[in-house]
């Protein structure tokens, strides 16, 4: 059998022009079914809030604060000083040892009562059950509180609290003596 060139060549132009063919209606379904999506999908788009309106501020000099006036920078300093003397406090609290009594919050600590031991008045506190001898410098508490004095009916600290603008400050505390309901 003997095939000739045109028929070669016929037999492959007819291929082509079958798959020209079909390629191009694929296309235009793909179009049209592009379109329809298009047409049925509405976007959903949140409306942008109307701008505010900028009123600019008129300067006034005689209205403004004077930023060389000593006085401010006096104050200025001034508290840095002091917020330097509190970081000094709580930095010389930290290093020490702790004692026993700054495990327990003030308010579960009670005195007792007091005792002359040795020519110097101890006082007697209580928690836990527990009974402990405590002299001037003993800590209790925790908020670094420190014994300052003892008298027959009270003790008085000093505490080292931060105060509501987050600054290290001392605080005197009084512990009364609390009777017995016995």
């Amino acid at each position: 059998m003997i095939v000739r060139k045109s028929e070669i060549i016929g037999l492959l132009s007819l291929c082509v022009l079958g798959v020209v063919g079909c390629a191009a209606s694929y296309q235009e379904e793909l179009r049209q079914w592009m379109d329809q999506e298009r047409r049925s999908v509405v976007p959903k788009v949140t409306p942008i809030s109307e701008p505010k309106q900028f009123v600019a501020a008129k300067y006034k000099e005689s209205e403004a604060a004077d930023p060389f006036n000593m006085s401010r920078l006096t104050v200025a300093l001034q508290k840095d000083k002091a917020q330097n003397a509190g970081a000094l406090l709580i930095a010389a609290e930290e290093k020490r040892a702790k004692e026993p009594l700054e495990n327990y919050p003030l308010d579960t600590i009670v005195m007792v009562g007091s005792l002359t031991k040795g020519g110097r008045i101890v006082g007697l506190v209580k928690v836990d059950n527990l009974l402990y001898q405590v002299v001037p410098g003993n800590h209790l508490g925790q908020d670094y509180g420190k014994i300052m004095a003892i008298d027959e009916g009270q003790i008085t600290l000093r505490e080292i609290v931060q105060d509501s603008l987050g600054e290290w400050i001392e605080k005197i505390t009084v512990m009364q003596l609390q009777e017995s309901d016995k």
